[in-house]
């Protein structure tokens, strides 16, 4: 997030990103919303573009009513901020620091806030996504194998593509731990957990990761706030292990209603040989 929080502040203010520097995790912070529930790009990116506007539009105003500068008397909508500096058009300008050391102004500052929209509004304000995988099933040893996940996400404005892509990137293969691997009982002899520990705790590991494609497409939605930023969290994973699920019944023709799916779920049902096959889920937006 803070990747995404630098290009967002450098964009507003029209800086470069070198010249941004984001702070957080003090309590000496101002308060923002908590990073979870796909909210923490959204909600925090939001405030931030609306800090950084109200600093631009605080300095061009100061500009334009400056008669030493050469915005002088500019219409102020009309002032673009870019590489640090003021300008209309092609012509006069110039930048923050000619203007802020006239002033003699050490800094400029300003507090962005937003408030999502109610929950009752009439608008999809969450991702959309759609994910595919596709299977192969031992028919001797009832092992399953992903070969390939695809997923394709719409999650409004794309912030960073490559941090986003790995986000979710990240959950589908979370979606595929719980579908195939990561499971606990407990023991009724002595009332704990058969694992203890991520020692015996069943997660994947690079080897078990398959081709995994993600495809981001990128919808101008203003309703969910400035930026139109909805949120790349759990979309990744909520979908991926009922995609498997799907892929593990076109290939066995056995329909197995409890994750992670066993060896022995699958060995008393499966038929004499198994196909891969492709299985697709769309997770709920709601």
């Amino acid at each position: 997030m803070p990747t995404a929080l630098t290009q967002v502040a450098a964009d507003a203010l029209g800086v470069g990103l070198r010249d941004v520097r984001v702070e957080f995790g003090d309590t000496s912070m101002p308060a923002t919303g908590s990073p979870v529930g796909s909210n923490g790009a959204m909600m925090v990116s939001a405030a931030v573009h609306n800090a950084g506007i109200a600093v631009r539009d605080q300095l061009i105003a100061l500009a334009v009513n400056d008669p030493a500068s050469p915005l002088h008397g500019a219409d102020p909508a009309k002032v673009n901020a870019a590489d640090g500096r003021l300008t209309v058009g092609s012509g006069a300008g110039e930048p923050y620091t000619s203007l802020m050391q006239r002033h003699r102004m050490a800094d400029a500052e300003a507090i962005g806030s937003w408030s999502p929209p109610p929950p009752d509004t009439p608008y999809g304000l969450l991702t959309f996504g759609a994910q595919f995988a596709r299977v192969a099933v031992d028919a001797d040893l009832g092992i399953v194998r992903v070969q390939q996940l695809a997923g394709a996400f719409a999650p409004g404005r794309v912030l960073n593509p490559r941090t986003a892509r790995s986000q979710l990137m990240g959950g589908m293969l979370w979606g595929m731990s719980q579908a195939l691997l990561e499971g606990n009982r407990m023991d009724p002899r002595t009332g704990r957990w058969a694992s203890a520990s991520l020692g015996d705790y069943l997660v994947p590991v690079n080897a078990d990761a398959p081709e995994v494609d993600v495809e981001l497409i990128e919808v101008d939605d203003h309703v969910t706030g400035p930026l139109g930023v909805k949120g790349v969290g759990e979309i990744g994973q909520v979908g991926s292990g009922a995609a498997i699920a799907n892929a593990v019944y076109h290939a066995t023709g056995y329909r197995v209603r409890e994750l992670p799916i066993a060896i022995e779920h699958l060995l008393p049902n499966l038929p004499v040989t198994s196909t891969a096959v492709a299985g697709g889920s769309r997770p709920d937006p709601r």
